[in-house]
């Protein structure tokens, strides 16, 4: 019985030597995150985090490379080969380009992590000068002609995409009908003294170049442009608004390719979990998990949004109608 056991405990041992044998012997690992203009804050710590965790489980060492650019660009750059194993962009319509032009990833992606592979969400505010001079409280607003409004460029980025989206359906709900939404949102860009390719430059645009009256901005972008200029900027919530829901994708050619398909799977799993939730409401993102929700509810408070699905039935015929060549937005901006 004694030599059984001896030779049970040998086996164990044995077994447990070759697993740490194999953990030690993981080569190190880098991972490309190619993401959306305002994401940079959020990955930088969200990214400490899943590499102590990595390691922990594993043993291996990870490296995590961020890339950001407007949201529309950031796609195209992957579809032109950036090496990205994961893509975090600022809406479903530009990952769906991924498997539109090349197949880098599978038609149902969205279909493959909880809450349609969208971890966190957002939504779009109006961000003033400090004191709200120009006395900016709603979307017919920023159509005064004494009022000039910050705003990316829809072609290039996601942000711009939900900006615009969130005052058409403003004004088609406040004035009846698309005609009218069309005619509004014409006056809004000729209110619009310059288009910067991402979210991230029309910031920079308004905050430290001090252009415009009115910023149209992600809610977590105004709550940073807040603690860094707060003696500067205030910032709004309109009467309506859009939910953002951006989501998150494995790029499966990349990561099979380079042999990274575990750990980037592992990667965006990781942030449905508890402690990633909590960096993301940190970072004044809206986490979809209740704990952070609630810990997080002063932060960001409940208002009135509206679903792109139910607004304009989806990206796909979003784009098709207002941001393909010829298009609603180029027919509005044309005539400026």
């Amino acid at each position: 019985m004694s030599s059984r056991r001896h030779i049970i405990k040998l086996s164990i041992a044995t077994a447990a030597l070759g697993w740490a044998t194999w953990v030690q012997a993981q080569p190190p690992v880098t991972l490309l995150n190619v993401s959306y203009d305002p994401t940079r804050e959020l990955y930088v710590e969200y990214n400490a985090a899943f590499v102590k965790h990595w390691k922990a489980k594993t043993g291996q060492d990870v490296t995590i490379k961020q890339s950001h650019g407007g949201s529309g660009k950031q796609a195209r750059s992957i579809i032109d080969g950036l090496d990205a194993d994961v893509a975090t962009l600022a809406l479903a319509g530009d990952t769906d380009a991924l498997h539109n032009n090349g197949g880098w990833i599978p038609k149902d992606w969205q279909k493959r992590l909880p809450l349609n592979s969208s971890p966190y969400t957002s939504t779009i505010v109006l961000v003033t000068r400090v004191g709200n001079p120009k006395n900016i409280k709603d979307w017919d607003d920023l159509i005064r002609p004494d009022v000039k409004v910050i705003t990316p460029n829809p072609k290039t980025s996601g942000g711009a995409r939900w900006n615009y989206l969130a005052a058409w359906e403003f004004a088609k709900r406040k004035y009846g009908g698309d005609a009218k939404a069309k005619e509004f949102v014409g006056k809004l860009y000729s209110n619009v003294p310059v288009l910067d390719t991402g979210a991230r430059g029309s910031s920079v645009t308004f905050a430290q170049r001090n252009q415009g009256d009115v910023f149209i901005s992600w809610e977590n972008e105004a709550y940073l442009l807040e603690k860094e200029f707060g003696n500067k900027v205030d910032f709004v919530y309109p009467s309506i608004s859009i939910l953002a829901e951006p989501a998150v994708t494995l790029v499966d050619k990349n990561a099979d390719r380079k042999g990274t398909r575990a750990v980037a799977e592992e990667y965006l799993k990781f942030l449905y979990t508890e402690e990633a939730q909590d960096i993301i409401g940190k970072h004044f993102y809206r986490p979809t998990s209740a704990k952070a929700q609630a810990k997080y509810a002063k932060q960001l408070p409940k208002i009135n949004l509206f679903k792109i699905d139910d607004a304009f039935g989806g990206w796909e015929t979003a784009t098709k109608v207002h941001f393909a060549d010829g298009g609603m937005f180029d027919q509005i901006y044309t005539k400026k």
